[in-house]
């Protein structure tokens, strides 16, 4: 096979999922652990998903485990999510596990893409469109590459029912929408309340609870919620993170089978 063949399978193969991607149901933006989960989950259930990452890798937080010991934790609600992925885990004491946060976030990535979802990596989120009705109908999308070189290139768009903003403790997508609309967060301060020191038990608790549709056609899950909402981080247990990315799949789903 010659170069120029390489190349135009690659361009050609693109080119055809992007162009089919730019229509979808549901945009989730954010392949960490939450956003991959809700991912899966809506794919599995018919509805067209695609994924937009900004980082050349997917896993969010979880590949680097707590502090770069590459471990999760997670309690028994969150340890069936990852048995459904084929994902091992070992009792550390009653009522927590632990599991290899490389096989995990691996396990979620394929997971979510033979469920049907396309995963666009080096794309970040830099706008969402808002329209008439005055809710989230898509996202405006750079490469990340542009960004980062701070070049003047313009962007494109895709169009979706549903965004869900699984962009962990940065909460990019609620962040632009605040700058773009002012505070109309369904928050305390209508704004970004921006999330508590550290407090692994209450931050678990809140973040399920967290997972709301934020703002109409904007739905936030994994850190990105309790930032959003104000709760505290929880550190490198995970349960919550998968829990909450499956709660956030069923909001849009309902959302999308209502409109």
């Amino acid at each position: 096979m010659d170069e120029v063949t390489i190349s135009r399978a690659i361009t050609e193969s693109f080119m055809k999922e992007f162009m089919d991607s730019m229509e979808v149901e549901v945009a989730v933006v954010g392949a960490g652990p939450s956003g991959l989960v809700a991912a899966h989950y809506l794919a599995r259930a018919g509805i067209r998903t695609v994924v937009f990452e900004r980082q050349l890798r997917v896993g969010g937080g979880m590949t680097g485990g707590g502090m770069m010991f590459n471990r999760i934790v997670l309690q028994k609600e969150g340890k069936e999510i990852l048995d459904e992925f084929g994902v091992r885990s070992t009792l550390y004491r009653r009522g927590y596990y632990t599991a290899d946060a490389l096989e995990s976030i691996a396990s979620l990535c394929v997971g979510a893409i033979r469920s049907g979802v396309k995963i666009f990596n080096l794309m970040t989120v830099e706008d969402v469109m808002i329209r008439g009705d005055r809710r989230v109908s898509g996202l405006v999308l750079q490469w990340t590459a542009v960004n980062m070189a701070r070049m003047h290139v313009d962007p494109l768009t895709v169009r979706s029912r549903v965004v869900i903003d699984a962009t962990g403790h940065d909460c990019d997508v609620c962040q632009i929408l605040v700058r773009k609309t002012g505070p109309k967060l369904k928050t305390a301060t209508g704004a970004v309340v921006g999330e508590k020191s550290m407090w692994a038990e209450k931050g678990e608790a809140d973040l399920v609870k967290n997972t709301i549709e934020v703002y109409p056609g904007l739905i936030v899950t994994g850190m990105a919620a309790n930032a959003v909402l104000g709760s505290p981080r929880m550190g490198a247990i995970f349960g919550g993170m998968l829990i909450s990315g499956k709660r956030a799949a069923e909001l849009a789903q309902s959302i999308v089978k209502k409109r």
